[in-house]
Protein backbone atom coordinates (compact mmCIF):
# COMPACT_ATOMS: atom_id res chain seq x y z
CA UNK A 1 0.00 0.00 0.00
CA UNK A 2 2.70 2.28 1.01
CA UNK A 3 4.51 1.89 -2.27
CA UNK A 4 1.12 2.67 -4.42
CA UNK A 5 0.45 5.73 -2.33
CA UNK A 6 4.21 6.82 -3.07
CA UNK A 7 3.79 5.78 -6.93
CA UNK A 8 0.77 7.96 -7.25
CA UNK A 9 2.24 10.92 -5.38
CA UNK A 10 5.13 10.92 -7.37
CA UNK A 11 4.01 10.46 -10.51
CA UNK A 12 3.72 13.82 -11.92
CA UNK A 13 7.56 14.48 -11.57
CA UNK A 14 9.35 14.45 -15.07
CA UNK A 15 12.67 15.30 -15.23
CA UNK A 16 16.25 13.50 -15.88
CA UNK A 17 19.96 14.24 -17.15
CA UNK A 18 22.63 12.40 -18.95
CA UNK A 19 23.16 12.62 -22.47
CA UNK A 20 21.81 14.63 -25.42
CA UNK A 21 19.98 17.73 -23.85
CA UNK A 22 16.74 18.00 -25.53
CA UNK A 23 17.47 21.89 -26.43
CA UNK A 24 20.28 20.66 -28.71
CA UNK A 25 19.21 18.12 -31.12
CA UNK A 26 17.94 20.50 -33.80
CA UNK A 27 19.33 20.40 -37.14
CA UNK A 28 20.31 23.67 -36.03
CA UNK A 29 22.06 22.95 -33.22
CA UNK A 30 23.73 19.92 -34.75
CA UNK A 31 25.11 21.64 -38.01
CA UNK A 32 26.09 24.85 -35.47
CA UNK A 33 27.74 22.12 -33.16
CA UNK A 34 26.52 24.25 -30.52
CA UNK A 35 24.77 23.51 -27.27
CA UNK A 36 24.08 26.14 -24.86
CA UNK A 37 20.73 26.54 -24.56
CA UNK A 38 18.69 29.36 -22.54
CA UNK A 39 18.48 28.94 -18.76
CA UNK A 40 14.91 29.15 -17.54
CA UNK A 41 15.65 31.74 -14.61
CA UNK A 42 16.86 34.54 -16.30
CA UNK A 43 15.93 33.50 -20.37
CA UNK A 44 19.31 33.69 -21.77
CA UNK A 45 22.26 30.92 -22.76
CA UNK A 46 23.83 29.58 -20.14
CA UNK A 47 22.43 31.72 -17.71
CA UNK A 48 25.31 34.44 -18.57
CA UNK A 49 22.66 37.62 -17.89
CA UNK A 50 22.72 35.82 -14.28
CA UNK A 51 26.52 35.26 -13.78
CA UNK A 52 26.30 30.97 -14.20
CA UNK A 53 28.06 30.91 -17.22
CA UNK A 54 28.77 31.53 -20.58
CA UNK A 55 28.42 29.37 -24.17
CA UNK A 56 32.18 28.89 -25.33
CA UNK A 57 33.98 26.48 -26.96
CA UNK A 58 35.41 23.73 -26.06
CA UNK A 59 39.11 22.99 -25.39
CA UNK A 60 39.84 19.22 -26.03
CA UNK A 61 43.11 17.85 -24.76
CA UNK A 62 46.10 16.67 -27.39
CA UNK A 63 47.51 14.48 -24.90
CA UNK A 64 48.47 11.06 -26.94
CA UNK A 65 46.64 8.00 -26.53
CA UNK A 66 47.17 4.21 -26.02
CA UNK A 67 47.97 2.48 -28.97
CA UNK A 68 44.73 0.05 -28.29
CA UNK A 69 42.79 1.79 -31.07
CA UNK A 70 44.16 2.28 -34.12
CA UNK A 71 42.29 4.96 -35.85
CA UNK A 72 40.97 8.39 -36.11
CA UNK A 73 37.97 9.63 -37.43
CA UNK A 74 35.66 6.43 -36.93
CA UNK A 75 33.41 6.67 -34.18
CA UNK A 76 31.80 9.72 -32.52
CA UNK A 77 32.91 9.10 -29.02
CA UNK A 78 36.64 10.17 -30.24
CA UNK A 79 37.58 13.60 -28.70
CA UNK A 80 34.29 13.84 -26.89
CA UNK A 81 31.91 15.62 -28.12
CA UNK A 82 33.74 17.36 -31.31
CA UNK A 83 31.90 15.21 -33.15
CA UNK A 84 28.17 16.83 -32.13
CA UNK A 85 29.55 20.31 -31.10
CA UNK A 86 32.58 21.99 -29.92
CA UNK A 87 30.18 24.88 -28.25
CA UNK A 88 28.81 24.36 -24.51
CA UNK A 89 28.20 26.11 -21.10
CA UNK A 90 30.85 26.81 -19.41
CA UNK A 91 29.63 27.08 -15.88
CA UNK A 92 31.03 29.70 -13.38
CA UNK A 93 31.51 29.27 -9.83
CA UNK A 94 29.64 26.37 -8.10
CA UNK A 95 26.92 26.13 -10.93
CA UNK A 96 26.90 22.86 -12.80
CA UNK A 97 24.20 21.59 -16.00
CA UNK A 98 24.03 22.33 -19.75
CA UNK A 99 22.29 25.13 -19.54
CA UNK A 100 24.30 26.22 -16.31
CA UNK A 101 21.02 25.74 -14.03
CA UNK A 102 21.95 23.13 -11.17
CA UNK A 103 24.66 23.31 -8.55
CA UNK A 104 27.91 21.57 -8.76
CA UNK A 105 28.14 18.11 -6.03
CA UNK A 106 28.03 18.46 -2.93
CA UNK A 107 26.32 22.41 -2.87
CA UNK A 108 23.00 23.45 -2.73
CA UNK A 109 20.94 26.31 -2.38
CA UNK A 110 19.22 28.90 -5.13
CA UNK A 111 22.96 30.61 -5.44
CA UNK A 112 24.48 26.95 -5.03
CA UNK A 113 26.79 28.67 -1.88
CA UNK A 114 25.54 26.46 0.72
CA UNK A 115 28.00 22.60 1.12
CA UNK A 116 26.33 19.42 2.44
CA UNK A 117 27.17 15.83 3.00
CA UNK A 118 24.65 13.23 2.08
CA UNK A 119 25.51 9.38 3.31
CA UNK A 120 25.06 6.41 1.41
CA UNK A 121 24.07 3.69 3.54
CA UNK A 122 24.36 -0.52 3.69
CA UNK A 123 20.91 -1.42 1.79
CA UNK A 124 20.38 -3.83 4.91
CA UNK A 125 20.53 -0.70 7.69
CA UNK A 126 17.50 1.07 6.09
CA UNK A 127 14.11 0.94 7.39
CA UNK A 128 10.98 -0.84 6.05
CA UNK A 129 9.44 2.45 5.30
CA UNK A 130 13.20 3.73 3.78
CA UNK A 131 14.05 0.19 1.43
CA UNK A 132 10.61 0.41 0.23
CA UNK A 133 10.88 4.14 -0.91
CA UNK A 134 13.84 3.30 -2.72
CA UNK A 135 12.08 0.33 -4.76
CA UNK A 136 9.39 2.80 -5.70
CA UNK A 137 11.84 5.59 -6.75
CA UNK A 138 13.54 2.72 -9.33
CA UNK A 139 10.15 1.80 -10.58
CA UNK A 140 8.98 5.30 -10.86
CA UNK A 141 12.15 5.96 -12.67
CA UNK A 142 11.37 2.98 -14.92
CA UNK A 143 8.03 4.42 -16.17
CA UNK A 144 8.67 8.65 -16.06
CA UNK A 145 9.58 9.43 -19.58
CA UNK A 146 12.65 12.72 -19.94
CA UNK A 147 11.55 15.71 -20.41
CA UNK A 148 15.34 17.07 -20.72
CA UNK A 149 17.24 14.41 -22.69
CA UNK A 150 16.51 12.14 -25.70
CA UNK A 151 19.50 9.48 -27.09
CA UNK A 152 20.57 9.14 -30.56
CA UNK A 153 19.26 6.74 -32.71
CA UNK A 154 21.49 7.16 -35.32
CA UNK A 155 25.50 7.61 -35.67
CA UNK A 156 26.24 11.38 -36.54
CA UNK A 157 26.69 9.91 -40.29
CA UNK A 158 23.53 8.40 -40.42
CA UNK A 159 21.72 11.54 -39.35
CA UNK A 160 23.78 12.81 -42.34
CA UNK A 161 26.31 15.06 -40.48
CA UNK A 162 23.12 16.75 -38.51
CA UNK A 163 21.22 17.39 -40.95
CA UNK A 164 18.31 14.79 -40.18
CA UNK A 165 18.16 14.40 -36.90
CA UNK A 166 18.03 10.88 -35.21
CA UNK A 167 16.83 11.09 -31.70
CA UNK A 168 13.96 9.07 -29.35
CA UNK A 169 12.30 9.91 -25.83
CA UNK A 170 13.09 7.31 -23.36
CA UNK A 171 13.07 6.88 -19.43
CA UNK A 172 14.79 7.91 -16.22
CA UNK A 173 16.23 4.35 -15.97
CA UNK A 174 16.69 3.11 -19.59
CA UNK A 175 18.54 6.60 -20.08
CA UNK A 176 20.77 5.53 -17.76
CA UNK A 177 21.23 2.01 -19.00
CA UNK A 178 21.76 3.20 -22.80
CA UNK A 179 24.43 5.52 -21.55
CA UNK A 180 26.75 2.31 -19.93
CA UNK A 181 25.20 0.68 -23.49
CA UNK A 182 26.59 3.50 -25.61
CA UNK A 183 29.88 3.92 -23.60
CA UNK A 184 30.94 0.69 -23.81
CA UNK A 185 29.67 -0.44 -27.20
CA UNK A 186 32.38 -1.66 -30.25
CA UNK A 187 33.30 0.79 -32.53
CA UNK A 188 31.36 0.60 -35.96
CA UNK A 189 33.68 0.63 -38.75
CA UNK A 190 31.51 0.54 -41.66
CA UNK A 191 30.23 -2.68 -43.83
CA UNK A 192 30.34 -5.39 -41.31
CA UNK A 193 33.48 -4.31 -39.71
CA UNK A 194 33.43 -3.77 -36.07
CA UNK A 195 36.27 -2.91 -33.35
CA UNK A 196 36.11 -4.54 -29.93
CA UNK A 197 38.75 -3.04 -28.36
CA UNK A 198 37.24 0.15 -27.24
CA UNK A 199 35.62 0.91 -24.02
CA UNK A 200 35.52 4.32 -22.87
CA UNK A 201 34.48 3.32 -18.96
CA UNK A 202 35.80 0.10 -18.99
CA UNK A 203 39.39 -1.58 -18.44
CA UNK A 204 41.56 1.48 -18.11
CA UNK A 205 42.06 4.26 -16.00
CA UNK A 206 38.70 5.85 -16.13
CA UNK A 207 37.11 3.07 -14.64
CA UNK A 208 36.48 4.29 -11.59
CA UNK A 209 36.30 7.80 -11.77
CA UNK A 210 33.15 7.01 -14.88
CA UNK A 211 31.49 4.89 -12.00
CA UNK A 212 31.43 8.08 -9.73
CA UNK A 213 29.93 10.48 -12.55
CA UNK A 214 27.38 7.90 -13.52
CA UNK A 215 26.30 7.63 -9.82
CA UNK A 216 26.45 10.51 -8.79
CA UNK A 217 24.25 11.69 -11.69
CA UNK A 218 21.42 9.06 -11.76
CA UNK A 219 21.30 10.17 -7.81
CA UNK A 220 21.40 13.36 -8.74
CA UNK A 221 18.28 12.79 -10.85
CA UNK A 222 16.16 10.63 -8.54
CA UNK A 223 16.62 13.80 -6.52
CA UNK A 224 15.18 16.31 -8.89
CA UNK A 225 12.64 13.45 -10.02
CA UNK A 226 10.71 13.10 -6.34
CA UNK A 227 12.15 16.41 -4.31
CA UNK A 228 13.94 14.03 -1.62
CA UNK A 229 16.75 16.27 -1.70
CA UNK A 230 18.11 13.99 0.42
CA UNK A 231 18.08 10.93 -1.19
CA UNK A 232 21.34 8.56 -1.89
CA UNK A 233 22.01 5.25 -3.45
CA UNK A 234 22.48 2.59 -1.00
CA UNK A 235 25.00 0.28 -1.38
CA UNK A 236 25.79 -3.93 -0.86
CA UNK A 237 28.66 -5.24 1.03
CA UNK A 238 29.49 -8.17 -0.37
CA UNK A 239 32.75 -8.89 1.15
CA UNK A 240 32.45 -12.80 2.46
CA UNK A 241 28.93 -13.52 1.31
CA UNK A 242 28.17 -16.98 0.24
CA UNK A 243 25.17 -15.95 -1.21
CA UNK A 244 23.05 -13.08 -2.71
CA UNK A 245 21.53 -12.26 0.40
CA UNK A 246 19.76 -8.95 -1.81
CA UNK A 247 18.10 -11.46 -4.13
CA UNK A 248 14.79 -11.94 -1.94
CA UNK A 249 11.04 -10.25 -2.88
CA UNK A 250 11.53 -8.11 -0.20
CA UNK A 251 15.24 -6.37 -1.70
CA UNK A 252 15.89 -6.73 -5.45
CA UNK A 253 13.78 -9.96 -6.33
CA UNK A 254 14.29 -13.66 -5.46
CA UNK A 255 14.00 -16.35 -8.45
CA UNK A 256 10.82 -17.39 -10.18
CA UNK A 257 9.73 -20.82 -8.97
CA UNK A 258 9.46 -22.70 -12.70
CA UNK A 259 12.15 -20.66 -14.20
CA UNK A 260 15.65 -20.15 -12.13
CA UNK A 261 16.52 -17.58 -14.98
CA UNK A 262 13.90 -14.67 -14.21
CA UNK A 263 12.54 -12.96 -11.79
CA UNK A 264 9.72 -14.02 -9.10
CA UNK A 265 6.19 -12.88 -9.71
CA UNK A 266 6.27 -11.21 -6.45
CA UNK A 267 9.35 -9.21 -7.03
CA UNK A 268 9.52 -5.41 -8.38
CA UNK A 269 11.22 -6.16 -10.93
CA UNK A 270 10.10 -9.12 -12.45
CA UNK A 271 7.75 -6.97 -15.03
CA UNK A 272 10.55 -5.24 -16.03
CA UNK A 273 11.83 -4.99 -19.76
CA UNK A 274 15.67 -4.81 -20.47
CA UNK A 275 17.02 -3.07 -23.52
CA UNK A 276 20.63 -2.75 -25.32
CA UNK A 277 21.47 -6.37 -24.91
CA UNK A 278 21.18 -7.44 -28.55
CA UNK A 279 24.79 -6.69 -29.54
CA UNK A 280 25.36 -8.69 -32.29
CA UNK A 281 22.08 -7.43 -33.90
CA UNK A 282 23.13 -3.65 -33.72
CA UNK A 283 26.68 -4.48 -34.53
CA UNK A 284 25.58 -6.65 -37.90
CA UNK A 285 23.35 -4.23 -38.87
CA UNK A 286 25.53 -1.19 -37.99
CA UNK A 287 23.04 0.54 -35.85
CA UNK A 288 22.77 1.54 -32.28
CA UNK A 289 20.23 0.74 -29.30
CA UNK A 290 17.20 2.44 -29.96
CA UNK A 291 15.45 1.66 -26.54
CA UNK A 292 12.86 -0.93 -27.62
CA UNK A 293 12.32 -3.24 -24.97
CA UNK A 294 13.74 -6.70 -25.66
CA UNK A 295 12.43 -9.10 -23.09
CA UNK A 296 12.53 -9.62 -19.06
CA UNK A 297 15.59 -9.32 -16.67
CA UNK A 298 17.55 -12.29 -16.21
CA UNK A 299 19.38 -13.50 -13.31
CA UNK A 300 20.62 -17.03 -11.70
CA UNK A 301 22.57 -15.89 -9.54
CA UNK A 302 25.62 -18.61 -7.96
CA UNK A 303 24.92 -21.10 -11.09
CA UNK A 304 27.81 -19.58 -13.42
CA UNK A 305 31.10 -20.38 -14.70
CA UNK A 306 33.00 -21.35 -11.48
CA UNK A 307 36.17 -22.05 -13.35
CA UNK A 308 36.09 -18.80 -14.08
CA UNK A 309 34.80 -17.14 -10.97
CA UNK A 310 35.45 -19.50 -8.10
CA UNK A 311 33.66 -17.42 -5.31
CA UNK A 312 32.58 -13.98 -4.30
CA UNK A 313 35.43 -11.48 -3.12
CA UNK A 314 36.43 -11.73 0.40
CA UNK A 315 37.50 -9.21 2.87
CA UNK A 316 41.38 -10.33 2.36
CA UNK A 317 40.75 -9.58 -1.20
CA UNK A 318 39.37 -6.11 -0.66
CA UNK A 319 42.21 -5.52 1.67
CA UNK A 320 45.12 -6.50 -1.11
CA UNK A 321 43.62 -4.22 -3.19
CA UNK A 322 43.66 -1.16 -0.86
CA UNK A 323 47.37 -2.25 -0.40
CA UNK A 324 48.38 -1.43 -3.64
CA UNK A 325 49.67 1.55 -3.90
CA UNK A 326 49.96 2.29 -7.64
CA UNK A 327 46.69 3.22 -9.11
CA UNK A 328 47.62 2.50 -12.85
CA UNK A 329 50.99 0.79 -14.10
CA UNK A 330 52.12 -0.16 -18.03
CA UNK A 331 50.15 -0.54 -20.31
CA UNK A 332 47.39 1.21 -18.28
CA UNK A 333 44.41 -1.68 -19.36
CA UNK A 334 43.33 -5.00 -18.61
CA UNK A 335 46.59 -6.25 -18.79
CA UNK A 336 48.11 -4.14 -16.15
CA UNK A 337 50.05 -5.84 -13.02
CA UNK A 338 49.90 -4.36 -9.53
CA UNK A 339 47.59 -1.81 -10.26
CA UNK A 340 45.12 -0.87 -8.07
CA UNK A 341 42.21 0.20 -10.53
CA UNK A 342 42.66 -3.00 -12.81
CA UNK A 343 42.57 -5.54 -9.52
CA UNK A 344 39.53 -4.30 -7.88
CA UNK A 345 37.98 -3.55 -11.25
CA UNK A 346 38.73 -7.49 -11.52
CA UNK A 347 41.33 -8.55 -14.35
CA UNK A 348 43.93 -8.93 -11.97
CA UNK A 349 44.30 -11.29 -9.13
CA UNK A 350 43.27 -10.21 -5.45
CA UNK A 351 46.17 -12.58 -4.06
CA UNK A 352 48.99 -11.47 -6.38
CA UNK A 353 48.38 -8.32 -8.46
CA UNK A 354 49.45 -9.81 -11.75
CA UNK A 355 46.72 -9.57 -14.51
CA UNK A 356 44.95 -12.97 -15.06
CA UNK A 357 43.09 -13.38 -18.40
CA UNK A 358 41.52 -16.88 -17.46
CA UNK A 359 39.96 -15.54 -14.24
CA UNK A 360 37.39 -12.52 -13.07
CA UNK A 361 37.12 -11.64 -9.51
CA UNK A 362 36.49 -8.51 -7.30
CA UNK A 363 34.04 -6.24 -9.51
CA UNK A 364 33.88 -8.51 -12.28
CA UNK A 365 33.18 -11.22 -10.16
CA UNK A 366 29.97 -10.13 -9.12
CA UNK A 367 28.77 -9.18 -12.41
CA UNK A 368 29.55 -13.16 -13.88
CA UNK A 369 28.18 -14.67 -10.57
CA UNK A 370 24.72 -13.16 -11.18
CA UNK A 371 24.31 -14.92 -14.87
CA UNK A 372 21.78 -13.43 -16.64
CA UNK A 373 21.23 -9.37 -17.58
CA UNK A 374 24.05 -8.40 -14.88
CA UNK A 375 27.37 -10.43 -16.65
CA UNK A 376 26.93 -8.65 -19.89
CA UNK A 377 28.82 -5.57 -20.12
CA UNK A 378 26.87 -3.11 -22.12
CA UNK A 379 23.16 -4.59 -20.80
CA UNK A 380 24.32 -4.68 -17.21
CA UNK A 381 23.13 -1.51 -15.62
CA UNK A 382 19.21 -3.40 -16.65
CA UNK A 383 19.95 -5.09 -13.45
CA UNK A 384 18.91 -2.58 -10.50
CA UNK A 385 21.79 -4.53 -8.44
CA UNK A 386 23.85 -2.80 -10.97
CA UNK A 387 23.76 0.53 -8.75
CA UNK A 388 23.82 -1.33 -5.11
CA UNK A 389 27.19 -3.12 -6.77
CA UNK A 390 29.16 0.07 -8.02
CA UNK A 391 28.25 2.16 -5.13
CA UNK A 392 30.33 -0.46 -2.76
CA UNK A 393 33.04 -0.48 -5.53
CA UNK A 394 33.06 3.34 -5.46
CA UNK A 395 33.22 3.23 -1.67
CA UNK A 396 36.41 1.02 -2.18
CA UNK A 397 37.97 3.67 -4.44
CA UNK A 398 37.43 5.86 -1.43
CA UNK A 399 38.98 3.98 0.62
CA UNK A 400 42.11 3.95 -1.68
CA UNK A 401 42.12 7.47 -1.94
CA UNK A 402 41.94 8.16 1.86
CA UNK A 403 44.23 6.15 2.78
CA UNK A 404 47.39 6.58 0.16
CA UNK A 405 45.71 10.32 -0.49
CA UNK A 406 47.55 10.87 -4.13
CA UNK A 407 47.71 14.07 -6.23
CA UNK A 408 46.06 14.36 -9.26
CA UNK A 409 49.34 13.82 -11.00
CA UNK A 410 48.73 10.15 -10.34
CA UNK A 411 46.32 9.45 -12.97
CA UNK A 412 47.51 9.69 -16.04
CA UNK A 413 48.07 12.70 -18.05
CA UNK A 414 48.64 10.57 -21.26
CA UNK A 415 48.86 7.09 -23.33
CA UNK A 416 46.11 5.50 -21.67
CA UNK A 417 43.43 3.78 -23.92
CA UNK A 418 41.10 6.26 -25.89
CA UNK A 419 39.21 8.43 -23.63
CA UNK A 420 40.99 7.40 -20.58
CA UNK A 421 43.44 10.30 -20.02
CA UNK A 422 43.46 12.51 -16.98
CA UNK A 423 41.86 15.59 -19.24
CA UNK A 424 39.69 13.58 -21.49
CA UNK A 425 36.07 13.88 -21.42
CA UNK A 426 33.99 11.22 -20.48
CA UNK A 427 31.40 9.95 -22.92
CA UNK A 428 28.69 10.27 -23.02
CA UNK A 429 28.42 13.25 -20.75
CA UNK A 430 26.30 16.47 -21.23
CA UNK A 431 27.62 18.57 -19.29
CA UNK A 432 31.09 18.02 -19.90
CA UNK A 433 33.18 16.00 -17.11
CA UNK A 434 37.05 15.46 -16.96
CA UNK A 435 38.02 11.50 -15.72
CA UNK A 436 40.60 13.86 -13.10
CA UNK A 437 37.96 15.91 -11.93
CA UNK A 438 36.52 12.60 -10.06
CA UNK A 439 39.54 11.79 -8.83
CA UNK A 440 39.13 13.59 -5.88
CA UNK A 441 37.42 12.60 -1.72
CA UNK A 442 33.93 11.96 -1.87
CA UNK A 443 33.71 14.56 0.60
CA UNK A 444 34.58 16.85 -1.87
CA UNK A 445 31.87 15.90 -3.86
CA UNK A 446 29.51 16.16 -0.90
CA UNK A 447 28.30 12.44 -0.58
CA UNK A 448 30.21 9.60 2.38
CA UNK A 449 29.76 5.90 3.46
CA UNK A 450 28.22 5.09 6.14
CA UNK A 451 30.45 2.35 7.27
CA UNK A 452 33.68 5.07 6.58
CA UNK A 453 32.20 7.16 8.67
CA UNK A 454 32.66 4.77 11.67
CA UNK A 455 35.87 4.76 10.89
CA UNK A 456 36.82 8.08 11.11
CA UNK A 457 38.60 7.32 14.95
CA UNK A 458 41.27 6.03 12.18
CA UNK A 459 42.00 8.55 9.83
CA UNK A 460 44.60 10.02 11.86
CA UNK A 461 46.53 6.75 11.50
CA UNK A 462 45.72 6.12 7.41
CA UNK A 463 46.72 10.00 7.44
CA UNK A 464 50.34 9.56 8.88
CA UNK A 465 50.97 5.92 7.95
CA UNK A 466 51.50 7.46 4.12
CA UNK A 467 53.80 9.76 5.17
CA UNK A 468 55.85 7.23 7.45
CA UNK A 469 55.87 5.05 4.60
CA UNK A 470 57.65 7.58 2.36
CA UNK A 471 60.02 8.91 5.04
CA UNK A 472 60.63 4.43 5.18
CA UNK A 473 62.07 4.73 1.68
CA UNK A 474 64.54 7.64 2.34
CA UNK A 475 65.34 7.25 6.10
CA UNK A 476 69.08 6.26 4.96
CA UNK A 477 68.97 9.68 2.79
CA UNK A 478 67.65 11.91 5.84
CA UNK A 479 70.37 10.44 8.07
CA UNK A 480 73.28 10.97 6.01
CA UNK A 481 71.87 14.61 4.93
CA UNK A 482 72.01 15.05 8.90
CA UNK A 483 75.38 13.81 9.60
CA UNK A 484 76.32 16.25 6.63
CA UNK A 485 74.77 18.83 8.57
CA UNK A 486 75.99 18.20 11.83
CA UNK A 487 79.46 18.44 10.15
CA UNK A 488 78.99 21.59 8.82
CA UNK A 489 77.21 22.95 12.26
CA UNK A 490 80.37 22.35 13.99
CA UNK A 491 82.52 23.67 10.97
CA UNK A 492 80.95 27.29 11.20
CA UNK A 493 80.73 27.55 14.75
CA UNK A 494 84.01 27.05 15.25
CA UNK A 495 84.96 29.42 12.76
CA UNK A 496 82.87 32.11 14.24
CA UNK A 497 84.61 31.32 17.66
CA UNK A 498 88.10 31.84 16.09
CA UNK A 499 86.72 35.04 14.19
CA UNK A 500 85.43 36.30 17.41
CA UNK A 501 88.47 36.32 19.68
CA UNK A 502 91.03 37.10 16.85
CA UNK A 503 88.64 40.75 16.41
CA UNK A 504 89.17 40.83 20.20
CA UNK A 505 92.86 41.07 20.67
CA UNK A 506 93.48 43.22 17.45
CA UNK A 507 91.27 46.10 19.06
CA UNK A 508 94.15 47.72 21.99
CA UNK A 509 92.11 47.63 25.83
CA UNK A 510 90.48 51.36 25.86
CA UNK A 511 89.40 51.20 22.37
CA UNK A 512 87.29 47.91 23.40
CA UNK A 513 83.55 48.87 23.73
CA UNK A 514 82.09 48.46 27.12
CA UNK A 515 79.56 45.92 26.35
CA UNK A 516 81.33 44.19 24.06
CA UNK A 517 80.47 42.29 21.26
CA UNK A 518 80.15 38.97 22.82
CA UNK A 519 76.29 39.65 21.68
CA UNK A 520 77.72 39.43 18.22
CA UNK A 521 79.30 36.25 18.53
CA UNK A 522 76.42 34.59 20.05
CA UNK A 523 74.13 35.94 17.56
CA UNK A 524 76.43 34.39 14.70
CA UNK A 525 76.99 30.98 16.62
CA UNK A 526 73.23 31.15 16.98
CA UNK A 527 72.80 31.49 13.08
CA UNK A 528 75.45 28.79 12.81
CA UNK A 529 73.92 26.19 14.72
CA UNK A 530 70.66 26.86 13.02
Amino acid sequence: MLLAVLYCLLWSFQTSAGHFPRACVSSKNLMEKECCPPWSGDGSPCGQLSGRGACQNILLSNAPLGLQFPFTGVDDRESWPSIFYNRTCQCSGNFMGFDCGNCKFGFWGPNCTERRLLVRRNIFDLSVPEKDKFLAYLTLAKHTISSDYVIPTGTYGQMRNGSTPMFSDINIYDLFVWMHYYVSMDALLGGSKIWKDIDFAHEAPGFLPWHRLFLLRWEQEIQKMTGDENFTIPYWDWRDAEKCDICTDEYMGAQHPANPNLLSPASFFSSWQIICSRLEEYNSHQTLCNGTPEGPLRRNPGNHDKSRTPRLPSSADVEFCLSLTQYESGSMDKSANFSFRNTLEGFASPLTGIADASQSSMHNALHIYMNGTMSQVQGSANDPIFLLHHAFVDSIFEQWLRRHRPLLEVYPEANAPIGHNRESYMVPFIPLYRNGDFFISSKDLGYDYSYLQDSDPDSFQDYIKSYLEQASRIWSWLLGAAMVGAVLTALLAGLASLLCRRKTKELPEEKQPLLMEKEDCHSLLYQSHV
